[in-house]
């Protein structure tokens, strides 16, 4: 399935209620390793009803049959109340978006700081647990250790960039550039988070290293969460606003 196939498939279900379909993350700016970047989708509807629902089903199981993840369904009045709760997804969403269908109600809708501050931490320390056990089940199967890395880092850079707008600035569009930040700004070797961003886009680690990067990876996750436990926003901390593409 196709994107053009399946916004097509959106709009003959939700019909008048649907107001937006968005593609956001890399995709939307052309950042994305063909057949290694997902396509995130999110769709706005004024109502999502049970029988949409379900009508929806073959199409969604056909959109992530393509290798694409599941989309995102919010009606209009959780879409404009849930950035409290949802910071780091909508500041990225923000900043990297493109309307494929309607017109995305960003009228009114902001994030505080003091929100992304604490779901970044929240994610973080998630995330460092989950490495870790990902460390133990793979043990030293080399081919479980680079699929843990690889399948890990997209969201680790969502995180990345959620760090550097806690600090005041606009993440570039450059992962490169923002790991070479993020490890500057919270004290950890960037050179782990780089090769696997390097395995991601298709080049490999060689076995013998596979362990020494995870390791770096764990160690680099591991200062990040440290940072962030000892991170205070300032008080006069501003609200992120959307970035109209």
């Amino acid at each position: 399935m196709t994107l053009d196939e399946l916004v097509l498939q959106l709009r003959q279900v939700h019909g008048d209620a649907l107001q937006a379909v968005v593609l956001y993350g890399s995709a939307a700016t052309g950042e994305q390793v063909a057949g290694h970047s997902d396509l995130n989708v999110m769709a706005v509807s004024d109502t999502i009803t049970f029988e949409a629902m379900r009508a929806l089903g073959q199409t969604m199981r056909a959109w992530q049959e393509a290798g694409h993840p599941p989309v995102l369904e919010l009606t209009t009045h959780e879409w404009r109340s849930s950035a409290d709760i949802f910071p780091m997804e909508y500041a990225d969403i923000f900043e990297r978006h493109r309307v494929l269908h309607g017109s995305l109600p960003l009228e009114g809708v902001a994030v505080r700081l003091s929100d992304l501050r604490l779901q970044v931490e929240q994610e973080a320390m998630g995330k460092l647990l989950r490495l870790r056990r990902g460390v133990m089940v793979a043990g030293t199967d080399h081919s479980r250790q680079q699929e843990l890395l690889r399948a890990s880092l997209s969201t680790l850079l969502v995180i990345f960039r959620a760090v550097l707008r806690l600090n005041g600035e606009r993440p570039p569009r450059d992962a490169d550039q923002v790991i070479a930040s993020v490890s500057r700004t919270c004290g950890f070797d960037a050179a782990p988070f780089t090769r696997v961003l390097a395995l991601k886009r298709g080049t490999a680690i060689e076995v013998r290293d596979t362990q020494g990067v995870l390791e770096g990876y764990v160690t680099g996750m591991a200062a990040l969460v440290a940072y962030l436990d000892r991170y205070t926003p300032p008080q006069d901390a501003a609200e992120l606003s959307p970035v109209i593409p």
